[in-house]
């Protein structure tokens, strides 16, 4: 079962989602070759076409991953230069994405650009729409710099989407009044769509109005809330393991919640509050943490040792600090597990632990006669100076 947050999906499958609502997509083929690409052109049979990289992030056009071509040759051409680069954008980082699929897709005659969105409004315990009259690449600029072109409606997730609040989106769009009604009708679909399958975002950038004034959904992203995805076993299919970092995927199959950050303190804790109290403090003491990595409350000395291994696989981390309170989770248990752990991997960074709970004298006693060169703590503090001075 996955362990992080919401379940991205490519452009392509959110589109097929999309056209299961109702909602106007261009009609398009996915391909993971340049062959499939061409035979992709040629069932099409109509130009120009775009050739998009199917990534988990934004910012393709400026990276390079989407290409317009002209022709059966150009197609050929674009998807020989995609397939197999690595994108870098934004949103990827500085390592970028390796492109494993390709979406051929039937270029559309644009009128104007909009954005629109969907998303849980935690501040305000609603559901929000988002729309914009400027969609494309530059939205985030313009939602800083032209905040009177976005528009925003809350909804009560208990009381549902009402014919009001649609006027309020699509008045906010400017949608000529001729073609209201199917504009109105995209937004009740796509709230539909959000509510049905659990997501946690829905968002179109750009949304296009084509020439007779119809909306179209240019692009497509879809999220879905982890903790529902057991009510939508269609849903599960769409997970693609080679978007996820290899670390996560590996902790996922040992049932630990692992996350990669970009620091040189790694920690190991118990119970995911903790882990994001231990984590401010590593950044408060001057160090920067490499993860978080929270093996619950019923870890054994085997999970223990994954998490040392998953922990150490980052090449960035300089020093590792463990922070358990031990309630179910006694201490001498997690003592023995980490002794175990460092012996049987070969910790080469400096350790530092922290312990509080049941049975912390026996754990404390035990990580002292290991003879092995771990160093201990007081208290939080404490053992967030130790490690932060170390890695320095």
């Amino acid at each position: 079962m996955r362990t992080i947050e919401c379940m991205k999906i490519h452009e392509y499958q959110a589109k097929e989602l999309f056209h299961k609502y109702g909602i106007p997509v261009p009609e398009g083929v996915v391909a993971n070759t340049v062959d499939g690409a061409v035979q992709a052109a040629g069932k099409l049979a109509a130009f120009p076409l775009a050739v998009k990289a199917q990534i988990h992030a934004g910012g393709r056009g400026k990276g390079g991953g989407i290409k317009l071509g002209q022709s059966v040759d150009e197609v050929q051409q674009y998807a020989s230069d995609i397939l197999g680069m690595t994108l870098v954008t934004p949103q990827t980082g500085p390592g970028g994405r390796l492109v494993k699929k390709i979406l051929i897709e039937q270029a559309v005659s644009v009128r104007r650009e909009y954005y629109l969105s969907i998303l849980p409004d935690r501040q305000t315990a609603s559901i929000v729409i988002i729309a914009g009259t400027a969609g494309g690449m530059d939205i985030e600029e313009t939602a800083a710099q032209n905040p009177e072109k976005i528009t925003r409606v809350h909804i009560n997730p208990l009381l549902g989407l009402m014919p009001h609040h649609v006027r309020q989106v699509v008045f906010g769009l400017d949608v000529p009044g001729e073609n209201m009604k199917q504009w109105m009708e995209l937004v009740s679909s796509l709230y539909l769509l959000f509510v049905e399958n659990d997501c946690s975002l829905v968002e179109i950038n750009p949304l296009c109005m084509t020439e007779n004034g119809s909306p179209m959904a240019l692009d497509a992203k879809v999220a879905i809330d982890d903790s529902a995805l057991f009510r939508h076993r269609d849903l599960q299919q769409y997970f693609d393991e080679n978007e996820e970092d290899p670390h996560e995927v590996r902790a996922r199959q040992h049932n630990l919640n692992y996350i990669r950050l970009d620091g040189n303190v790694g920690n190991m804790v118990n119970g995911a509050g903790l882990a994001m109290a231990t984590m401010d403090i590593i950044k408060r003491a001057g160090a920067e943490p490499a993860n978080f990595l929270d093996v619950g409350g019923g870890a054994t000395a085997e999970m223990v040792e994954k998490g040392f291994e998953i922990i150490l696989a980052d090449s960035n981390v300089r020093g590792i600090l463990i922070n358990i309170f031990g309630g179910i989770l006694r201490c001498d248990v997690l003592a023995q597990g980490i002794v175990q752990a460092v012996k049987n991997v070969g910790v080469a960074v400096p350790l530092v632990i922290r312990m509080e709970g049941t049975n912390v004298d026996e754990g404390r006693a035990i990580l002292e006669r290991s003879g092995l060169p771990l160093v201990t703590a007081v208290d939080l503090a404490d053992a967030a100076a130790k490690v932060a001075e170390m890695v320095q």
